[in-house]
């Protein structure tokens, strides 16, 4: 029996990393991802302004996985009907069980512009464009636009607006946000909070604010609050008449997170998965590169922690098709994912806020909480020194 885990995200090296351990000894399991290395997504935002974090965020897959075969390759295609894979290199895999961890790509949603003049932040070299346009803007007290204000988004604004005191520039940080509220797919309670914080820090919210267009030195928008004010509030501080008023905003570094989209792999495209989190009796669908709905029927939202928890999901159901089905085509019973965290914690700057049941902690506490998580990820994957770097690197700043 062939395995295939499809990327090497937090969903494909968790289940690879439980599949090594639990599936039966005949068993062949594969992983392929475009990259040598696991990167650990949710701090990408830090090495935007501490470069040096990179070699702590990023790891080397042959460092963590034991039993695996690890082929390094983009995944072109998966054909389920024949459960074959096809590589960019023109090679091809079989399978009897497969699953789809590839994760997902920035959406642009066809704005026209966007794509070619704004920087998502996916990648290490993202970070990288990101800084070095900022410091650019931090010569001439420019603006830095971020599109977004979900988790990355936030993230991606405090740190700008860190490094901007830090270099000690008068840099507009402003985050534009289309729906009514920033972190919009979480409670209430922590959406007043992560506002605030960022307000705090100096970045000018814009809720309520589409983007319809960019350029290379401007960002079209149309907002439900009057033009140059910020939700109606007035003119945000700092922010002067010749710095895009009104349907445009000049800028001097563009940053775009508002959204996911499936990759090339999966024609672009998220299938929807319920609470089994197969897409058929032979292929799984895991983390972003699915649209998933638990087993109570709740919309699962696109996350670090809940790509982890579907992967050990799956894990159980790959290892109990793998050694309990037998050739008159009966399978043993799925296990049902249903989606329960703990809670929810994002970085902003030096700070962060996080939400754990109805309790929304910030200060000092949530940078703890907040140092843990990345930690505690690097350490259930086997590697204990990143995971010691970066606490420290997070508690001092």
């Amino acid at each position: 029996m062939r395995v295939l885990v499809l990327g090497a995200g937090y969903a494909g090296l968790t289940l690879a990393r439980c599949l090594e351990r639990r599936l039966p000894a005949g068993a062949d399991l594969v992983v392929v991802n475009d990259r040598q290395t696991h990167l650990v997504q949710h701090e990408l935002h830090r090495a935007i302004r501490r470069p040096a974090l990179e070699s702590v965020i990023e790891v080397p897959l042959s460092d963590v996985l034991d039993r695996a075969e690890l082929i390094v390759d983009r995944v072109e295609s998966v054909d389920r009907e024949r459960r074959r894979v096809d590589l960019a290199d023109g090679g091809e895999l079989s399978y009897d069980l497969a699953a789809i961890c590839l994760g997902a790509e920035t959406a642009f949603y066809g704005v026209p512009g966007l794509a070619d003049h704004a920087t998502p932040l996916k990648r290490l070299p993202h970070a990288a464009q990101i800084r070095e346009a900022f410091l650019a803007a931090c010569e001439r007290d420019g603006r830095a636009v971020v599109g977004g204000a979900g988790l990355s988004g936030v993230q991606v604004a405090g740190e700008l607006a860190a490094l901007s005191r830090e270099r000690d520039a008068d840099v507009d940080v402003v985050l534009l946000e289309q729906l009514d509220a920033v972190a919009p797919s979480f409670p209430e309670p922590f959406q007043d909070a992560v506002r605030g914080a960022l307000e705090d820090r100096g970045v000018a919210v814009r809720t309520g604010t589409t983007v319809t267009g960019a350029t290379e030195t401007t960002v079209e928008i149309e907002s439900s609050a009057p033009a140059g004010s910020v939700d109606g509030q007035g003119t945000a501080e700092g922010d002067a008449p010749d710095r895009g008023a009104g349907d445009s905003l000049a800028y001097d570094a563009l940053v775009w997170t508002g959204g996911i989209a499936g990759g090339g792999a999966m024609g672009g495209s998220r299938p929807a998965v319920r609470g089994d989190l197969r897409l058929d009796r032979a292929t799984f669908a895991v983390g972003d590169a699915a649209r998933v709905v638990d087993a109570d029927g709740e919309a699962v939202p696109a996350s670090a922690s809940a790509a982890i928890r579907e992967a050990l999901t799956v894990a159980d159901n790959v290892v109990r098709l793998a050694t309990d089905s037998d050739g008159d085509g009966w399978e043993p019973r799925m296990e049902p994912y249903r989606f329960d965290v703990p809670g929810w914690i994002v970085s902003i700057g030096d700070g962060a806020v996080a939400q754990v049941g109805p309790t929304v902690l910030t200060g000092a506490a949530a940078t703890a909480m907040k140092a843990t998580v990345g930690a505690g990820h690097l350490t259930t994957v086997g590697d204990v020194r990143r995971a010691v770097e970066l606490v420290e690197s997070e508690l001092t700043g």
